[in-house]
């Protein structure tokens, strides 16, 4: 049997959790427990009916974590470590359970060698993902060598209003035998964190001065602490006279946060001495919790975030002003391929309040939209983690498996490292300086034929691209935009938000001359050869002088006047 393997119990995969369990030398190690079932890893008879020896948590989000408590409870003397804060945050995912007992987890201290059996040690570093969030470095001394592997848990390279990035620094050159992380976000690649930080609040800033609230629904920890943070400190806000509600599962977090202040960045704790990070009457924009025994009374253009499983369907049902609903790009994506999935029985609380809230949403009164403020590290800082830590083997878990089936078919990636993606159940042996041929990528190349016809161009592509779940959101509503990229032709699925969305903004919005209205808009981009934006992306309210309207929009009434623009 090799020194190091791995066997998933769950891969994080779609909706699913991550668990996985380790062998080095004779020790197995569980990370994360995400299972909905904490039971649900078999008991070893070998191992005097404990199925690992120990359990490395690597933060407290649920689909890390869910299984935790009832793990626990089957197998008490299995010992659980986890970072000093996340140890602190984890009993948050269980506020409706009986109280969490204070023995759950071992908490240790950052970047510091901890023996935690004979031979093995745990040495953990922040990986910017939330705080407390731990990627960790597990060490067993051998007669004969040592042998290391490498957990990022869920990470970040950047840094965000409340998190410092993983210190690329600090781990590089550490050179582990194995090194497994998440690849969430695949190849895709995003803006600097600041600039989405600027997009999102501008976006939020609009919208409420159309005179629409907005409701940002969102995990108990993390997105929803930092939205708070920066529409308090973003320079859109400071001195607006609004109110940010915050649900109490989320304000739960927010006043956990300010417990563990000591253990922020420096710049959060600077920050804190001279205003609180979220509740204070004196500062505007108000940050204010929702009352437990019913729904604030609003009685201007308001936002709330609010836990994203709870029914917030009520705010919008109960309110005056009509409502736009941000989701974070990559839930609304997954929230969209649930609801596209009829045969489904996972229950899905989101899916459900929304559902009540159909009506307004026909009528315009409610819109859903997204907006982007990455968590994960996108294309380029996972494998600039690769290539500075130098594995020998990469297991890559935790995202859509086409995602990380993405990150596998890098030519970068395959000439200098073994890579493997497991499936839950089947264990992979990963042998240490055994010569290793990379097996070829998956046939990811489809062929297909092109035809000009007097209509335009016609694309023949084989029918196995719809065995591919990507194709469920690439042919969704069946229309496609083209560019050029180099000398390549890149299609683009126009799903059936961007259509919504589209057309909400053109019915809502009142007419002005703007990019959105603009016949050369398409994609976010300016296609007017005249224009001095040609080729840029650019922003719907953005203008310039060669502007053309769309031919529905030329004589389209102004929303909020009864004057009707030539």
């Amino acid at each position: 049997m090799s020194e190091l393997a791995c066997l998933p119990y769950s891969v994080g995969h779609g909706h699913e959790g991550v668990c996985l369990q380790v062998q080095i030398g004779p020790y197995r190690v569980l990370l994360d427990c995400g299972l909905a079932e904490g039971v649900g890893i078999p008991p070893d008879p070998a191992g005097g009916g404990q199925p690992v020896d120990l359990v490395l948590c690597s933060h407290a989000h649920p689909d890390h974590v869910s299984g935790l408590l009832e793990f626990h409870q089957t197998y008490p003397k299995v010992p659980i470590f986890a970072s000093e804060v996340t140890a602190q945050l984890l009993p948050l995912n269980w506020q409706d359970s009986k109280p969490v007992p204070a023995d759950l987890c071992h908490a240790l201290p950052w970047r510091t060698p901890i023996e935690v059996a004979k031979g093995l040690t745990l040495q953990l570093w922040p990986a910017g993902h939330l705080p407390g969030a731990a990627c960790v470095l597990l060490s067993y001394v051998a007669p004969e060598r040592t042998y290391t592997a490498f957990y990022t848990g869920d990470f970040f390279l950047s840094n965000s209003r409340l998190v410092e990035g993983l210190p690329l620094e600090e781990v590089r050159g550490l050179k582990p035998d194995v090194l497994i992380l998440e690849g969430s976000y695949g190849t895709a690649r995003y803006p600097h964190r600041r600039q989405q930080e600027n997009r999102l609040a501008d976006n939020v800033f609009h919208l409420l001065q159309e005179g629409r609230s907005v409701l940002l629904p969102t995990p108990t920890l993390g997105i929803g602490q930092e939205l708070a943070m920066l529409l308090r400190s973003h320079h859109q806000f400071t001195g607006q006279d609004l109110t940010v509600w915050v649900d109490p599962v989320v304000a739960a977090g927010c006043d956990m946060y300010l417990e563990l202040m000591p253990y922020f960045p420096s710049s959060v704790q600077n920050f804190a001495r001279h205003q609180p990070l979220f509740w204070d009457e004196r500062i505007l924009p108000r940050v204010r919790r929702i009352p437990a025994e019913g729904l604030p009374e609003l009685d201007a253009p308001s936002i709330v975030i609010g836990h994203r499983t709870s029914d917030l369907s009520s705010h919008c049902s109960n309110s005056p002003y009509p409502w736009t609903i941000l989701f974070p790009e990559s839930f609304a994506t997954s929230i969209a391929t649930v609801a596209l999935q009829t045969h489904s029985n996972d229950a899905n609380p989101t899916l459900d309040w929304l559902q009540l809230l159909a009506p307004e949403m026909e009528s315009g009164r409610v819109q859903i939209a997204t907006y982007l403020l990455t968590t994960h590290s996108d294309a380029t800082g996972t494998t600039q983690l690769i290539h500075n830590l130098r594995p020998q083997h990469v297991v890559f878990v935790h995202g859509d498996s086409s995602n990380l089936s993405d990150l596998a078919c890098l030519e970068d990636l395959q000439n200098r490292y073994q890579l493997h993606l497991p499936s839950a159940g089947n264990s992979v042996d990963l042998p240490i300086g055994e010569t290793f041929v990379q097996p070829a990528a998956p046939d990811i190349v489809y062929d297909g034929e092109v035809t000009e016809t007097g209509d335009g161009i016609t694309v023949l592509l084989p029918e196995t691209l719809t065995a591919d779940p990507r194709w469920m959101r690439f042919g969704d509503t069946g229309v496609l935009q083209a560019r050029w990229q180099g000398d390549e032709l890149v299609l683009h699925g126009v799903s059936q938000h961007e259509l919504l969305s589209d057309a909400n903004a053109a019915v809502n919005t009142p007419y002005q001359e703007c990019c959105q209205r603009c016949v050369h808009m398409r994609g976010q981009r300016c296609w007017n050869t005249a224009s001095p934006l040609y080729r840029f992306r650019v922003t719907p309210e953005g203008y310039c002088p060669a502007f053309e309207a769309q031919s529905n929009m030329r004589s389209q009434p102004n929303s909020d006047s009864s004057e009707e623009t030539a």
